[in-house]
């Protein structure tokens, strides 16, 4: 006897589930298309409004793109995640291209990152630049050597590095220096508030653990509220700071507590 229809999609729809949420397997976070699962949030507008389709899909691959702006008027974006994550593996490629857009600050040439263990997107200030969450930085070099790739950020956070706690908000630990334009492996290795680990082909960058919130930092301590002050789950998003780049094999794996 054949089962209803309704049984067949709600099975296969917990079978996909089920797939997505086995641990030790990789699986895509863009569907190639669009940017179904992803939610893009600007500084100065609204959660979801994709400001001059700064986010898009192109030839399978998610562009950010400038070519709508005449400045950047200080519009940072990032592109959430639908899904809170806290032990897991991501990796992706990226690469630098083009110009950076007028009225993009120095720091951010050739800058971009992914947002570790972020608050959620629709928490955020409507004029906040860049949400509570450790970055794993991404940046291009100007030919000097010094612009190294794989550091991180801490945006309303802190973490702790070989048993001191670090409040510099971008310390350099990376020594790899990666020219633009080229398709650049990256990955990050996530163990809740324990550890946090970089991967710039394949050389590690950046080792930290105990993430945590920094008291002192408005949104840090508006987002921490009152619960405890190591975090060790949130969500992902990637970045648009000014500068043209495309990311690529953007995939997760789901890792055991």
């Amino acid at each position: 006897m054949k089962a209803p229809l309704a049984v067949l999609l709600v099975l296969g729809l917990s079978s996909a589930a089920a797939a997505a949420d086995a641990p030790g397997k990789w699986i895509p976070m863009f569907n190639g298309r669009d940017l179904g699962g992803w939610t893009p949030k600007f500084t100065g507008s609204a959660l979801g409004q994709n400001v001059l389709d700064t986010f898009r899909v192109q030839d399978g691959v998610l562009t950010v793109s400038y070519d709508g702006y005449d400045e950047l008027r200080g519009r940072f974006g990032h592109l959430f995640y639908e899904r809170k994550l806290a032990h897991y593996r991501i990796r992706l490629e990226y690469r630098f291209s083009g110009k950076q857009v007028a009225g993009g600050p120095t720091w951010a040439l050739m800058n971009s990152g992914i947002m570790l263990h972020s608050e959620p997107a629709s928490s955020m200030r409507l004029d906040q630049a860049f949400p509570v969450s450790i970055e794993a930085q991404f940046l291009g070099d100007d030919g000097t050597g010094k612009r190294t790739s794989g550091n991180l950020c801490s945006p309303g956070t802190h973490v702790v590095i070989a048993g001191k706690i670090v409040t510099e908000h971008c310390p350099q630990t990376s020594t790899v220096a990666v020219p633009p334009g080229e398709w650049t492996r990256f990955e990050v290795e996530v163990r809740g508030n324990r550890s946090i680990r970089h991967l710039v082909n394949g050389v590690v960058t950046a080792e930290y653990a105990k993430p945590q919130y920094d008291p002192t930092d408005a949104d840090g301590k508006r987002v921490m509220g009152s619960g405890p002050l190591e975090l060790g789950e949130g969500y992902v998003a990637l970045q648009a700071e000014s500068h043209p780049v495309q990311f690529r094999n953007v995939e997760l794996m789901v890792l055991e507590p």
